[in-house]
């Protein structure tokens, strides 16, 4: 869940693309409720992905790390 500075902080931005794309004028607690209806349905599935891909960057650098160790060892 957003926090309400960050919502009040997005908040614009949501309305500005709202006009640009769709000529649709949101007033600011419109955008914050879309705002904060939009996070909670996906925010979870975003905050996961990026723990996977966080997890995948750190195995490849562990993987390449000992790959660097073997190359030392005598």
């Amino acid at each position: 869940m957003l926090t309400p500075a960050q919502l009040q902080a997005l908040a614009p931005q949501l309305q500005q693309y709202a006009q640009d794309q769709f000529g649709l004028e949101l007033g600011q607690f419109d955008a914050q409720f879309l705002l904060d209806f939009v996070a909670d349905k996906i925010g979870k599935d975003i905050y996961n992905k990026a723990l996977d891909d966080a997890q995948l960057a750190l195995a490849a650098r562990m993987e390449s790390l000992q790959a660097a160790i073997w190359e030392l060892e005598k």
